[in-house]
């Protein structure tokens, strides 16, 4: 069945792109190898690159062993035909860096952390997205200043986590309520992402 889903994209025009688009979204949510990949491409030896610019420059979120630990190296998996927004793709790779490094590597929503098991799926390993806070339809802008990392989940609106940032007392409130454990979790999480005002805390305290 495979082999006549590859062949069948195979014979369809256009380039190897087009194929691979065309097969891709021909077998949603089925796990492929790369063999049946290179085969749909006409053995092409840059097919892996051409998988890499759907997802960067046409913004479909094909899946990888990255992303799903139930994924070998060598599978692909497209989860949705509904590709990322053009925007995001056309933000330079500078602002895109920019914005990560800003918010910690952490989803702004849900403060799910790049590369982690999804606290809200384990089974996928969290992929960051950059967003809009005020919307294009609304005003917003692409400067750096309306742009957040979000990662693929809430991104797809899978989760129902709150929006809403929580302020300094409801912060402060549940620290206090959670176990030592957790607490000292939350401090090494801390001194890592502050590395430089941990360690200027420390000092102004022992003088």
């Amino acid at each position: 069945m495979a082999e006549e889903k590859a062949q069948k994209a195979k014979n369809q025009r256009g380039g190897a792109r087009g194929k691979l688009r065309a097969h891709f979204l021909a077998n949603i949510g089925r796990v492929m190898d790369s063999d049946e990949l290179r085969a749909v491409a006409d053995n092409q030896s840059e097919w892996a690159r051409r998988v890499r610019e759907l997802r960067t420059e046409e913004g479909y979120l094909i899946l990888t062993h990255n992303d799903r630990s139930e994924l070998k190296p060598g599978q692909y998996l497209l989860e949705t035909p509904k590709p990322q927004p053009a925007f995001e793709r056309a933000i330079s790779k500078e602002t895109r860096a920019y914005v990560l490094d800003r918010n910690g590597f952490t989803c702004q929503m849900c403060g799910a952390v790049a590369g982690e098991s999804h606290p809200y799926d384990s089974t996928r390993k969290t992929r960051l997205h950059i967003g809009h806070i005020i919307d294009k339809s609304k005003g917003g802008s692409d400067e750096a200043s309306n742009l957040r990392a979000v990662c693929s989940i809430c991104n797809e609106g899978a989760q129902n986590a709150t929006l809403i940032r929580p302020d300094l007392k409801q912060l402060l409130i549940q620290i206090r309520r959670a176990t030592s454990a957790d607490q000292l979790e939350v401090l090494k999480w801390l001194i890592a992402k502050f590395p430089k005002q941990a360690a200027g805390e420390v000092a102004t305290k022992s003088k």
